[in-house]
């Protein structure tokens, strides 16, 4: 009888030690968008100075925002440019060149401005929560996102990877286009 009490007593512990659930912060306060809303054009800045600290995205930290993000990337058509992430008119999203920056506001400020060359701009269509939901997904796609944030499967029928399963990338600045540069 003692042993089965202390065999329940282990079972107690290794269960309450060993499970830990994601916490759903469905109520994320995303980073202030007015702060990003300047989309750069180059990393030329006037006195030579620093670039601005990175924003944090808390998103990132949601499998469930990542998901959310997957399906505003899906529905508002990205996917007809960047495709899933492999780019195809618009620039790829899983590699380690990023024209604008990989910064989570860099990318937030390419969504809500837009871009030349083609990327719109989708200030007043997407609300700021859902935008950051999106570039939580963006980054993800580049391995960017926290490996631990990555849901057991996606929305997909299909059972693939989830998009930030894969290796982290680099991301370096590439060079603009001619078209983006100023005269």
């Amino acid at each position: 009888m003692k042993g089965l009490v202390s065999l329940a007593i282990c079972f107690a512990v290794a269960g309450a030690t060993s499970c830990k659930r994601e916490e759903r912060g469905f109520r994320v306060q995303p980073p202030a968008a007015e702060k990003v809303r300047v989309a750069t054009m180059s990393d030329l800045r006037p006195g030579g100075g620093s670039a601005p600290p990175s924003t944090t995205n808390g998103y990132e930290e949601s499998a469930y925002a990542i998901s959310e993000g997957q399906k505003l990337y899906m529905s508002m058509n990205c996917v007809g440019c960047h495709f899933h992430g492999g780019g195809g008119i618009g620039p790829a999203l899983m590699d380690n060149e990023w024209i604008y920056g990989s910064d989570p506001q860099q990318i937030f400020a390419s969504i809500v401005e837009g871009r030349p060359n083609g990327m719109p701009a989708f200030r007043g269509k997407i609300l700021d929560f859902q935008v950051w939901q999106i570039v939580a997904y963006v980054r993800s796609l580049g391995g960017l996102a926290p490996s631990s944030t990555a849901p057991g499967r996606g929305d997909e029928l299909q059972g693939g990877k989830p998009p930030n399963s894969g290796p982290a990338q680099t991301p370096q600045n590439s060079t603009l286009p001619k078209s983006a540069e100023h005269p």
